[in-house]
């Protein structure tokens, strides 16, 4: 008699050729792939140094400057960058991937595959920061976004007037592990890491010998700067770039703390014999009746001998009576910007 199957019992007779069929995929899938190997348990530990600048021979040595508070009105700590929100690794595997893996600045407990990797190790909470071709981790480096203003035009005392302009970058750290070697063990591996400062900051400082009073905004430019740093390193780009930035008004002038790489293809074992990069201070104000001026300076000797961060002055600036009330007749600029003039920031 031929024997009719009902649909109940098709079911679990279904049931287990798919559990078979499913099993014998799941057992290709480990045999070819590596992805169910257990990992590496690692403990990263971070560090910061917290320096806004480095001094060198025959820079002042600002940290010990014996009258800074009543030189600058603030004390030296008080630019000491802060503890970034986040931390990114980024793991170089031997077989030319990588992996990104993101966690807390202190550090946290992240999951390698044995063997040999290198290690990259930089803070993910930076907004103008761009980081360019970070596949290798010998290329990877970190830039900054372009910024325009209409009404620079470069600076009378550089050599070309044609820099790129670029945003200050954000505080950036990094650090680097050429080699380290991941092994399957019950113990968690500890890594401790110092991250080290990757951008600096400059005091900039103008000093008005007369017509501050006349200044309504003020903003300015540093020319001669990096344009990137390689983040495995430290050293910066050849290229050069010209950071833009807002300035304070203050009773002795304008001011403003400038962030960037540093000078450009530095470190070097050449460095203190290269004299023909040149680096200029521009100062742009905005005056209480409407009229704009702007002021160039030469700073190559003060930004030569502090590489990484420190103060420059500019002293002498002077704006007459005449300029500051010139076409005034009681007319105050009370904005909270420049109008037409205002800077633009490029998209990617």
């Amino acid at each position: 008699m031929k024997r009719i199957y009902t649909v109940m019992e098709y079911v679990p007779l279904l049931a287990g050729m798919l559990m078979l069929l499913s099993s014998c995929e799941h057992k290709d899938l480990c045999f070819d792939h590596d992805v169910h190997a257990p990992k590496s348990e690692v403990r990263i530990e971070a560090e910061y140094e917290k320096e806004w600048q480095y001094t060198y021979e025959n820079g002042t040595d600002w940290k010990n400057y014996p009258t800074w508070q009543e030189s600058f009105g603030m004390e030296y700590d008080a630019l000491r960058p802060g503890i970034p929100d986040g931390l990114r690794v980024q793991v170089y595997n031997a077989d030319g991937s990588d992996e990104i893996i993101n966690i807390a600045p202190e550090g946290d407990v992240v999951y390698m595959r044995p063997g040999e990797h290198s290690l990259l190790f930089y803070n993910n909470d930076t907004e103008y920061i761009v980081f360019d071709e970070m596949q290798s981790f010998a290329s990877a480096k970190a830039t900054t976004r372009t910024r325009t203003r209409s009404s620079y035009l470069g600076n009378s005392y550089m050599d070309t007037k044609d820099e790129n302009t670029v945003n200050q970058p954000d505080m950036l750290y990094g650090s680097y592990m050429e080699s380290y070697v991941a092994e399957r063990s019950t113990e968690t591996d500890v890594i401790p890491v110092t991250m080290h400062p990757l951008v600096f900051t400059y005091l900039v400082r103008y000093e008005f010998s007369h017509g501050v009073e006349y200044v309504s905004l003020a903003r300015g430019a540093l020319a001669g700067m990096a344009q990137a740093v390689w983040l495995n390193s430290g050293h910066t780009s050849d290229e050069a770039a010209t950071v833009l930035y807002d300035c304070t008004v203050e009773d002795f002038g304008t001011q403003a703390l400038v962030r960037s790489f540093g000078i450009p293809d530095f470190p070097n074992e050449h460095y203190g014999t290269r004299t023909e990069r040149k680096y200029g201070l521009n100062l742009e104000v905005r005056l209480k009746n409407g009229k704009i001026k702007s002021f160039d300076f030469d700073v190559t000797d003060q930004v030569a001998a502090q590489p990484q961060g420190g103060v420059i002055v500019v002293k002498g600036i002077e704006i007459s009576d005449e300029e500051g009330t010139e076409g005034g007749s009681g007319f105050d600029v009370d904005v909270e910007d420049w109008g037409d003039y205002e800077d633009i920031e490029l998209p990617l």
